[in-house]
């Protein structure tokens, strides 16, 4: 949430393109909803043998006029939201840029140039994905989660109960694993600004490496650090992969309710 208060103006500068985006993405979340509901239907008729020609025609339609409500909306909150978070990714790098020339010599001879590079690099790209698809991921799991618990309510409210009873467990799971992700993924970003350092080092000093037939050497090293940085993206991807199959299981797997719905 810190890095959203200092981006406050950005938001406020870019407000009109996100609130057109946020609005396109409520509608394509609502409209997913209905296709469903329209299969329903149909395969209802089709259960009770009333289905006809100009009825399964009226069920196509509709499901193609939701698709491409869909594909149309999901257009316009790509256009907008998406854009607006590469605006704010450029400025926030002009920004950041800026206020590097106003610090002192001193603090350049204690601070590595990788560490700047990092930050202006993959620290930035973290953000703009934290503004983008991070934001959709959390409206679309706020709305999709509350109007499919009310679809939900409305067909069945007992089968609802059993549905929900996991979620609770599913939050604290949640929260466990998003604490490790975030420790690891600030591992990797050290690593990554190690690196970056070591490749600058070494196409900066590239006369003497030359000079002194240090390849090997410096070759060794960048392997060092690059094998390093793999081992600190595959920490985070082991915790990633035991994430989701837990959260399926507790979600889906054990619980008879989600065989009962898909029979409904």
């Amino acid at each position: 949430m810190k890095v959203f208060k200092t981006l406050k103006n950005d938001f406020i500068a870019n407000r009109w393109r996100i609130l057109i985006g946020l609005v396109a993405l409520l509608i394509v979340d609502v409209l997913q909803l209905f296709i469903p509901r329209v299969i329903k239907y149909a395969i209802d008729d089709l259960t009770l043998g009333t289905m006809g020609p100009s009825r399964l025609l009226f069920y196509g339609l509709e499901v193609l006029i939701l698709a491409l409500g869909i594909g149309g909306f999901r257009y316009v909150w790509r256009y907008f939201l998406l854009g607006a978070t590469r605006r704010i990714e450029k400025a926030l790098r002009g920004r950041l840029f800026i206020h590097l020339q106003t610090l002192s010599p001193s603090y350049f001879s204690h601070t590595k140039v990788g560490d700047l590079m990092a930050h202006a690099t993959n620290d930035i790209e973290a953000v703009r994905m934290a503004m983008s698809l991070g934001v959709v991921f959390l409206v679309d799991t706020i709305i999709l989660g509350v109007l499919t618990i009310f679809f939900m309510i409305y067909i069945h409210p007992t089968l609802t109960l059993f549905a929900i009873l996991p979620m609770p467990l599913i939050t604290l799971i949640t929260l466990l694993f998003s604490r490790a992700i975030h420790h690891r993924f600030e591992i990797v970003q050290k690593s990554f600004a190690s690196l970056t350092e070591r490749v600058r080092e070494a196409i900066a000093g590239i006369r003497v490496i030359k000079a002194y037939v240090l390849e090997e050497r410096e070759r060794n090293k960048l392997s060092q650090l690059s094998q390093d940085y793999i081992q600190k993206n595959l920490n985070v991807t082991r915790v990633w992969g035991m994430f989701f199959p837990i959260i399926l299981f507790f979600s889906i797997s054990p619980w008879p309710s989600s065989s009962m719905w898909a029979g409904g």
